[in-house]
């Protein structure tokens, strides 16, 4: 019995053992097998030889052959050409980064002259070769190796944020969260790419702290732009701040430093600084925290040119539930049934003998733009009662 095995680069055509059968005339059980380069395949092996069809004879006409080299994420082959000759232009080899389909050209050969080695910096790397009808050419012996690639740069530390993923080889995702108080600028996920020298599909973003901006989060922070560092001169931001209807929202500072009267925070209970203001902050006294009646507030940072410094301000929402008791009325009374003035609860106002109530006398706690009284508190007014009581005495005196 007899064994056959191919070179690399050749396939096995017939059995791959014979055997010399008895009787006068002797002969092999089967013909003896042939080692040809087909025309394409699928290679997984860390190296080895791709030859045109037909090699070292001419290639056939009318041929596309497609060869796929597969290998672990974070391999590449080194190709190394050994011979090469094709048809000028019409007869050609072409080398891709990934599939034949989606895949991204390296590089084309045509013609008599031997290629220069490459490398494909992809775990799978796909070799297409196309001949025309015409100009049969003797075509190529290419050998290739394996190596491993590079991993990309560890994007660690992170300032003010958290990178999750911790693989950074060859085709691998990362992604970016920043800190609370902090924006992400730049992509989010980044991928390694493939290539000779490692590096991600895109600048490492940063995460930062704002001059200004719109929020929408139940709760978070607001910091001074630049926080950690002191923030730059000539500031003025703006930051819009909105909870769903029926909530409103309470802010105070953790920290504050800034310079005394010539840097400070405003906030208004409303979207715009036509809004009522709740509070005006400097210096560097943590001070009591204000509460909206509002779903939506603004926060305005103002700087000067000269001292810095830093803040830190937390908020969250709450649900609105009392309106804030009217200003006294002089000279009248009201009933209400409670101390505290929930939604739909009344106030109803009567004025000290003598005066006359102008106004309405019955206000309603209502959830509008802000949950407030539905209107202004009435006055009493002085001597309109009197003077109308005295004519009506006159006309009954004439009467009688």
């Amino acid at each position: 019995m007899v064994s056959f095995q191919c070179d690399q680069g050749f396939s096995l055509q017939g059995n791959a053992y014979i055997t010399c059968m008895p009787g006068p005339v002797r002969r092999w059980n089967y013909p003896v097998p042939l080692c040809i380069a087909q025309c394409g395949g699928s290679m997984t092996d860390f190296s080895g030889v791709i030859l045109s069809p037909g090699f070292p004879g001419n290639y056939q006409s009318s041929l596309d052959c497609t060869w796929r080299v597969q290998l672990p994420i974070g391999f590449g082959i080194h190709l190394q050409f050994l011979n090469f000759s094709t048809e000028p232009v019409h007869d050609y080899l072409e080398v891709r980064s990934g599939t034949l389909e989606t895949g991204t050209v390296i590089d084309r050969f045509s013609g008599p002259v031997v290629p220069n080695s490459l490398f494909s910096t992809t775990h799978e790397t796909t070799l297409f070769f196309h001949s025309d009808y015409s100009q049969n050419k003797p075509g190529f012996h290419i050998v290739y190796q394996a190596y491993e690639l590079q991993r990309c740069p560890d994007p660690r530390p992170f300032r003010n944020g958290l990178v999750i993923g911790q693989d950074y080889s060859v085709g691998m995702t990362i992604s970016f969260e920043c800190l609370p108080g902090y924006t992400l600028i730049g992509e989010a996920s980044l991928t390694c790419l493939h290539g000779v020298s490692r590096n991600w599909n895109h600048p490492i973003p940063r995460c930062e702290a704002l001059c200004g901006g719109n929020v929408t989060s139940m709760n978070g922070t607001i910091y001074s732009p630049g926080h950690p560092a002191e923030y730059p001169h000539f500031q003025d931001c703006m930051w819009s701040v909105r909870v769903p209807p029926g909530y409103g929202i309470y802010i105070n500072f953790s920290v504050i430093n800034t310079e005394p009267i010539y840097d400070y925070i405003t906030v208004w209970d409303g979207p715009d600084q036509t809004s009522p203001q709740i509070g005006q902050f400097s210096g560097t006294s943590v001070q009591e925290g204000v509460s909206s009646t509002a779903n939506h507030i603004l926060i305005k940072f103002h700087s000067d040119f000269s001292t810095s410094g830093f803040f830190e301000l937390h908020y969250y929402a709450y649900q609105l539930r009392t309106c804030q008791p009217p200003p006294p009325v002089a000279n009248a009374t009201f009933l209400t049934n409670d101390d505290e003035f929930e939604i739909g609860d009344i106030i109803r106002y009567s004025c000290q003998p003598g005066f006359t109530l102008v106004g309405s006398e019955i206000l309603t706690c209502r959830l509008g733009e802000r949950l407030q009284m539905d209107g202004p508190p009435p006055v009493c007014q002085a001597g309109r009662q009197d003077l109308s009581l005295s004519g009506h005495a006159e006309e009954a005196s004439l009467v009688e």
